[in-house]
């Protein structure tokens, strides 16, 4: 919203700074984003003296000036104005400035003759209409004083952000009554004279001419009407044209010109049709249909087609619209050179109707954008005798007798009780009664001082019409703080500390396993929870699995999209295939996210969060030190036990999958992870067909764990262990066995040796090894037991009786050979 100080000086004395203006309208709750000034184009304009003055030896019509512009030398100016004379005050134009109009003032020859700047007219400088001649400046100046000091053209311009619920200050008027809130004394408005002048009063009654009907009474509660004759449409007077130029408007004609004028002075937005295309004459308001009908085609003023649904609120004369009410008119009656009688529109419209309509037809206009927040349903009338008035005097027209009003929903007069209490104790203040009552009637608010039965104090305040976002003491209040100045309430704390509320423990998790998995390298992935519908299929599951239960969509964005994601794996197989068709073939990802499992008819799909991870590619690039290493099963599964170990997760077992479970994973690559017969995940090698499908060209591992199931092995206490006192010692066993026992079955019986071993404090496994020298089928497993005791150092006599009886029932329980 643009708004000219010189224009809000019609309406309320001003000497504030525009700055300290703009300041305390922002502290007031109407945030001015900008101040410019309106005559910034005449900073290079000065007044000047034309001490000498010749005819052009080459051309009739032109003078030879010589100007004294105040730098001590006679500057040479060509000029073509009849009224040119020595001696004269004149407004210069200095080469480098820029006239309306985009006119670049530089240094050029005439026929010949130099001309070193340009004498200009009111016109030219868009001051006057007068384009006759030369401003001849009357009185005694000092040349080379800027010519907007002399004639005291201040004017700025401020651009305020207005919140949604302060419509009455989309107006001038609005603002102004704003200001004079906050100036000293305080000002009240002065609101322009709308009476009719009886000179320009015809006897001919607007009721003989046209009728007004409102079918919906809801949405159009409101609407009045006037009439003009022996209109002269034309190009507006030049004080017209400037009010609306600075305020971002552009003139179209004197008639159109007003009706906007009007709009920006009172924010209630009129309309003004040719009365010669009024059907029948008559107005009627109803909306475009009933429901069902097919949608009608509009062409609006600026010339687009629309398509309007039946229960938009339509202007319409007695055969077709000829208007979307509230939000633009119609080309079929739109103000034309050739008319002479004029109807003009001012209603009020229910703002729900017109946001509704203003959105599906894609029109912003500034009609639309006052009516859809709520226009003063009392201004109606205030506007339309404002319009009527300035198109007689403007476009020396007559007024028709009589305006039409038709009211048949009045509006209803908002009152509210305010208790001082209750405002002092919500804002912190200790205002008196009378002094919240001075804050409130300088907007506007009528205010009484009541006492009710108990002999308490109260306000009874009477909201005005044009308040429209004001309903209740809340509101009240917020209007004494801004007035009084937010920044002078004092900053108050609670007496209680605040404290939040404690994040749930599934936040916490997701928080957690997000900062381990970046710690380890991976990038999250955020892949969309719809996948294709074939996902199943090219990875190899078939029904019954659980998986297979796929929520369908019943608009689907596309085919790629059309069911609800079971599975994150086919996410991250396709987030691979995306990133390797661009040349990254290293890659870690994972993504946190949930899967859909389809239920009865009618019910919500099951809902489970799971955490997935994939790794492709090489451990490290390669180098003048290294050479490139293919990731493998058990890179991806350090990195799942680091994921465990980090949430002190102990004791999860790693057991082959069967090709049921996991059709997916290369055979004798998959393993299913388990803590006390709880499968909380698994994590394998992609099979190269399942990869195939998806568009894959290397290997691709991947994990999925069950976020629940994850949830619920986590420790609830964690136990501290001291320091150890005495020094450990170390020894190795190898074993030669089949390649089908599992590691982790030989860890186990460790594990279940070690519990009844005081002695026994740690082991694992530090090698294994494949190859023709053990024999066919057959690996070497290398195992590393570490032991402590917590009163003495051991020796080798300690351990050696523990450590053979470990080695040979691992001996016995897994037909293991030593090495030769």
């Amino acid at each position: 919203m643009k708004v000219s100080l010189s224009w809000l000086r019609e309406y309320i004395p001003i000497d504030l700074d525009p700055q300290d203006i703009s300041d305390r309208l922002t502290m007031a709750g109407l945030e001015v984003d900008g101040v410019e000034s309106l005559y910034d184009y005449l900073d290079n304009v000065i007044v000047a003296q034309v001490v000498e003055a010749r005819q052009h030896p080459n051309a009739d019509k032109l003078t030879c000036c010589a100007v004294d512009i105040g730098k001590g030398e006679l500057s040479p100016i060509v000029c073509g104005a009849p009224n040119v004379r020595e001696g004269m005050y004149v407004a210069c134009a200095l080469p480098g400035a820029v006239l309306p109009g985009d006119f670049k003032i530089k240094k050029s020859k005439l026929r010949g003759e130099p001309s070193h700047g340009m004498l200009c007219s009111a016109s030219e400088l868009m001051l006057a209409d007068d384009a006759s001649g030369i401003m001849d400046l009357e009185g005694d100046f000092v040349t080379g004083t800027p010519l907007e000091f002399v004639l005291n053209l201040d004017d700025a311009v401020f651009e305020i952000d207005l919140t949604p619920n302060r419509p009455d200050c989309l107006s001038l008027i609005g603002v102004a009554r704003e200001i004079g809130a906050f100036t000293e004394p305080r000002n009240e408005v002065s609101l322009p004279d709308v009476t009719f002048p009886d000179a320009q009063m015809d006897s001919r009654d607007i009721n003989d001419f046209v009728s007004v009907e409102i079918e919906d009474p809801q949405l159009c509660p409101r609407y009045t009407a006037g009439m003009l004759f022996d209109v002269t449409v034309g190009p507006s007077p030049l004080w017209l044209k400037k009010r609306l130029e600075a305020v971002g408007l552009s003139s179209v004609n004197n008639v159109v010109d007003i009706t906007n004028f009007v709009m920006m002075e009172t924010g209630q937005p009129l309309h003004a049709f040719d009365c010669d295309n009024i059907a029948k004459s008559q107005i009627i308001v109803r909306t475009a249909g009933k429901p069902g009908d097919a949608p009608l085609k509009f062409t609006t003023l600026d010339s687009k087609i629309h398509e309007l649904d039946p229960e938009m609120l339509m202007i319409c004369d007695g055969e077709k619209p000829v208007g979307i009410a509230g939000v633009m008119g119609g080309e079929n009656s739109e103000i034309t050179d050739a008319t002479t009688r004029v109807l003009v529109e001012s209603a009020y419209f229910n703002p729900v109707s017109i946001r509704r309509t203003a959105k599906r037809t894609g029109i912003a206009s500034d009609a639309s954008h006052r009516f859809e927040r709520g226009v003063d349903p009392e201004g109606t009338m205030f506007a339309l005798k404002r319009a009527v008035s300035l198109m007689a005097q403007v476009c020396s027209a007559t007024i028709a007798s009589g305006i039409i009003d038709a009211h048949p929903v009045k509006s209803q007069h908002v009152t509210i009780d305010l208790k001082p209490n209750a405002l002092n104790v919500r804002l912190g203040t200790s205002f008196s009664a009378d002094e919240m009552s001075q804050i409130l009637m300088s907007v506007g608010f009528g205010v009484e001082q009541k006492t009710d039965r108990q002999g308490e104090g109260f306000l009874q305040v009477h909201v005005p019409s044009f308040r429209v976002d004001v309903s209740r003491p809340e509101d009240l209040s917020e209007e004494v703080a801004r007035l009084w100045g937010y920044n002078k309430i004092e900053t108050s704390y609670p007496l209680v500390k605040a404290q939040g509320k404690p994040l749930a423990g599934r936040l916490l998790l997701r928080s957690k396993i997000r900062q381990v998995m970046t710690g380890f390298g991976f990038c999250e992935a955020i892949n969309y929870n719809f996948i294709r519908k074939d996902a199943c299929e090219r990875m190899g599951i078939e029904a019954p699995d659980k998986r297979t239960r796929m929520v369908e969509i019943l608009n689907p964005i596309s085919d790629q999209m059309s069911v609800l994601r079971t599975s994150v794996i086919p996410g991250l197989l396709e987030s691979m295939a995306r990133n390797t068709a661009q040349q990254v073939d290293t890659l870690q990802l994972f993504e946190i996210g949930k899967v859909f499992y389809d239920n009865a008819l009618g019910e919500q799909p099951e809902e489970v969060e799971v955490v997935g991870g994939l790794i492709t590619g090489n451990r490290w690039d390669q180098t003048w030190y290294s050479k490139k290493e293919p990731v493998d099963f058990f890179d991806l599964k350090g990195i799942v036990q680091g994921l465990l170990d980090s949430f002190q997760i102990s004791g999860v077992l790693y057991e082959r999958t069967d090709a049921q479970t996991c059709p997916y994973f290369e055979p004798g690559y998959g393993a299913k992870l388990l803590k006390d017969d709880l499968v909380i995940g698994t994590l394998g090698k992609i099979a190269s067909t399942v990869g195939g499908a998806f568009g894959l060209k290397q290997d691709a591992y991947l994990f999925d764990l069950n976020m629940e199931d994850f949830e619920r092995i986590l420790p609830q206490a964690i136990q501290a262990v001291g320091l150890p006192k005495f020094p450990s010692i170390s020894r190795d066993m190898t074993f030669i066995v089949s390649r089908h026992v599992e590691v982790g079955s030989m860890m186990d019986t460790i594990a279940a040796f070690a519990q009844n071993q005081a002695l026994i404090e740690d082991y694992f496994l530090f090698d294994v090894f494949e190859g023709q020298n053990i024999g066919v089928d057959k690996k070497s497993l290398s195992f590393r037991i570490v032991y402590r005791s917590v009163s003495k150092t051991l020796t080798e006599k300690n351990i050696k009786k523990i450590h053979d009886q470990l080695s040979q029932k691992l001996i016995n329980d897994f037909n293991a050979g030593l090495p030769g």
